[in-house]
């Protein structure tokens, strides 16, 4: 009985998340009669799950953050990666409502914000239903980033009738509010699940984007807002909990369970139970590379060049990657090698050399398979290649946030030095060179180096005033991109609202 309701969930929040009703049947149904307090551990851990449709690996929420900005494209490659000129719409800012992409990671969002809500209508504890309702403000804050207008629904809410539908200003006074009430009863651990110091950082990333929401074009920043950042990343330092990692990259290694720089993390189960990260690795690698790759994601050399040569972040051999495969981590740019130093060549024969030139339609045979720089954000986890379920945990949010968040709200409040010290304290742990000052315009491309390919650029980019701005394969931009148009299919919902110019 208890797997046949759970199923019911996540069926159910697939079919009618964010629809007006149901035009099919459902394969099941939800009700209290099946699920009692006996199992309501397992329907949120469903809900845990639920966050890795959206969320986890490079096709969901990271792609409609990372490829819409200055960090990551995807370059048709003659015939391949064209699909349509979906991909070359997300870097162009060329999407329309019926953008297949967009449509399917607003229908995710709104799956896992749904099962997470299923959870409070069986008599969860305190601290599962604070869990619960944290992975629903998870999931919420990411369409509010999205689409400015959020679908909800109540604990056991008829779903044949249409979601609710919040406006921006409405849904960030929620989500305030209601992180702030869960934190009580949320525990201090562990990092893969929803625990206090995750939740301090979502309401500091409420506070501090609460003025973009509002005015994506003009963001104003309340100093009322920035004391609230402040003094929440002060209690989330005063834990004395993390501490930066000595190597960047074992805060994305299969061993990454072990991280004491990141704060909340999706866990993964190598061999057995885990999300789509794997495709972090394939996405970007040459078909000829160790494991075969689809030869396509890649960063842009304006962007990589922001980083100094000496600092870690850029990349370098890793351990238990680079002696099985010749692959490093973090950029990879020049002749690829193999696990015993010899030159990979590419299906024509040639040297496989990854250029830091790349256009948006590569044209020329002799560039198909070479342009662009490649990333791999997290090592590789080989022991499990086979079964391409990885035991690296998913990333969600990092230690460095919490101080760079800090130093951002300093600037924005008029108190540099502090904000430079919070700064240096990040990069000298990169063995990039201290400064002596720093800007916002400094900070945002500092939060880029340090948070490269981790899903927040565009976010980013928005708040800091630079979205719009033109850059590599993006000459032109209209403000109507600052928010992606509600998909066609949700609009048969007459609480949505198109986002103008849609």
């Amino acid at each position: 009985m208890k797997n046949r309701y759970i199923t019911a969930l996540i069926i159910t929040a697939l079919s009618i998340a964010g629809c007006t009703k149901l035009d099919e049947t459902l394969n099941g149904e939800i009700n209290d009669s099946g699920v009692s307090s006996g199992n309501v551990a397992a329907v949120l851990n469903a809900s845990y799950n639920a966050m890795r449709a959206p969320f986890q690996g490079p096709y969901g929420w990271w792609a409609l953050q990372e490829f819409p900005t200055d960090e990551a494209i995807v370059p048709t490659r003659g015939g391949d990666w064209d699909d349509n000129g979906a991909w070359r719409a997300l870097h162009l800012h060329k999407w329309a409502p019926d953008h297949t992409r967009i449509h399917s990671v607003f229908r995710d969002l709104g799956s896992a914000s749904y099962v997470a809500t299923s959870v409070l209508q069986f008599n969860p504890s305190p601290q599962q239903a604070a869990e619960a309702r944290f992975i629903r403000a998870f999931s919420e804050f990411a369409v509010l980033d999205g689409w400015g207008q959020v679908p909800y629904r109540e604990p056991g809410e008829d779903v044949t009738q249409p979601s609710r539908v919040r406006n921006a200003a409405d849904e960030i006074n929620y989500l305030i509010t209601e992180i702030t009430a869960i934190i009580p009863n949320l525990p201090d651990g562990p990092t893969t699940s929803a625990n206090k110091n995750a939740a301090r950082m979502l309401l500091m990333k409420c506070y501090l984007n609460k003025g973009a929401f509002l005015n994506r074009a003009a963001p104003t920043f309340d100093a009322a807002d920035m004391t609230k950042v402040i003094s929440l990343a002060d209690e989330i330092i005063g834990t004395n909990k993390y501490v930066l990692a000595a190597n960047y990259f074992d805060n994305f290694a299969p061993s990454n369970d072990g991280s004491k720089e990141n704060v909340f993390a999706g866990r993964n189960v190598g061999g057995s139970d885990a999300g789509g990260l794997n495709a972090m690795w394939v996405a970007p690698l040459h078909y000829n590379q160790n494991p075969s790759g689809n030869n396509g994601f890649c960063t842009l050399s304006d962007f990589y060049n922001k980083f100094e040569s000496v600092d870690s972040r850029r990349g370098a051999a890793y351990p238990g990657v680079t002696n099985v495969s010749g692959v490093r981590v973090g950029f990879l740019v020049g002749q690829q090698v193999n696990q015993n130093g010899v030159a990979i060549k590419d299906r024509r024969g040639n040297n496989l050399i990854f250029t830091p030139e790349v256009n948006i339609i590569e044209r020329d045979k002799d560039r198909l398979e070479v342009a662009g720089i490649r990333v791999i954000k997290y090592p590789i986890d080989y022991t499990n290649s086979a079964t391409g379920i990885p035991e690296n945990d998913w990333v969600y949010y990092r230690y460095s946030d919490v101080l760079l968040m800090k130093a951002e709200a300093l600037l924005r409040t008029q108190q540099p030095a502090l904000a430079l010290a919070l700064v240096n304290q990040v990069r000298l742990v990169r063995k990039a060179t201290v400064w002596t000052a720093v800007t916002l315009d400094q900070l945002l491309d500092e939060r880029g180096r340090e948070f490269f390919w981790e899903g927040v650029r565009r976010q980013d980019l928005i708040r800091f005033g630079k979205y719009l701005t033109p850059w590599q394969e993006k000459p032109t931009d209209d403000p109507k991109y600052l928010v992606f148009p509600i998909p066609s299919n949700q609009l048969a919902n007459p609480n949505y609202t198109q986002n103008p110019g849609y």
